[in-house]
């Protein structure tokens, strides 16, 4: 395979979509836009493609609570497609609205039933969050995190939220000692140093400082920073005090599927 494919969808109020679009591609994918509606007419097909990005902004305004509608969406009428897709071991990234969707349409933190464990709720500030924060590559509990998608990661990596319900909460203790347990905390909110603490570093009050999971296969990531806004060491907020890099620190998230697309799809 000479390029992954990857299909970003999209629906009334994603915003985000062709930055993703640019980050793939500059990582290596043939990547494009898909509103969801060809794949539920049929125009489109998910299995012709290796990876499935959702990205971020307020889908059909985020009415009903952030990520609901087009949640629900996959849930009643991509089931089947997605199914399959995550059968065949491809991979999935949901980044911000993207991880709400996942989230509430179950697909994450991972079950066959597509019943949701887990939700991303109004930040403990009350406010929309919207500025850049450190956040901890690790792996939680028993053994490290086997993410495909964060791969050789630096061990602080820094990228901008902009998110008004970015508190992540299980459904019970249980979940989250399963998350802890099987790896599936890839980042945390933390600060300069790597330590966790509370507000401003951890911007909505996330239960363990939990800014991104995984399914236990690695290959579904869902995650509130926005790597597709630091892909260029131009777009960091200091690059002309502390010197400028090519790249910023997601292009690698996106780098790191790609590859493995290439080898394994």
């Amino acid at each position: 395979m000479t390029k992954p494919k990857a299909l970003i969808l999209r629906t009334a109020g994603t915003n985000c979509d062709k930055e993703t679009k640019f980050a793939f591609e500059l990582a290596g994918a043939a990547a494009e836009l898909v509103h969801i509606n060809e794949i539920i007419k049929g125009s489109v097909k998910l299995s012709d493609y290796q990876i499935l990005a959702l990205p971020g902004g307020f889908s059909y305004g985020d009415d009903v609570a952030a990520g609901k509608i087009l949640a629900n969406e996959l849930r009643f009428k991509m089931r089947e497609d997605l199914s399959g897709f995550i059968k065949e071991g491809k991979l999935i990234i949901g980044i911000c609205n993207g991880f709400q969707i996942l989230v509430k349409a179950g697909i994450l933190p991972g079950n066959d039933g597509f019943e949701q464990e887990a939700s991303l709720i109004i930040n403990d500030s009350g406010k929309f969050e919207d500025r850049w924060v450190y956040l901890r590559v690790t792996g939680y509990g028993l053994r490290d995190t086997n993410c495909v998608w964060t791969k050789d990661l630096a061990e602080i990596v820094y990228l901008p939220v902009a998110h008004g319900e970015g508190k992540f909460i299980t459904k019970d203790k249980a979940v989250l000692e399963g998350l802890k347990k099987n790896g599936q905390i890839v980042f945390q909110y933390c600060d300069r140093q790597g330590s966790l603490t509370g507000y401003p570093d951890n911007p909505n009050g996330s239960v363990d400082n939990i800014a991104a999971i995984s399914d236990k296969a690695g290959r579904i990531f869902g995650l509130m920073p926005h790597p597709e806004r630091h892909i260029l060491g131009t777009q960091h907020p200091r690059w002309t005090r502390q010197g400028l890099k090519k790249y910023g620190d997601g292009l690698a998230i996106f780098r790191n599927g790609v590859e493995y697309a290439k080898k394994n799809l």
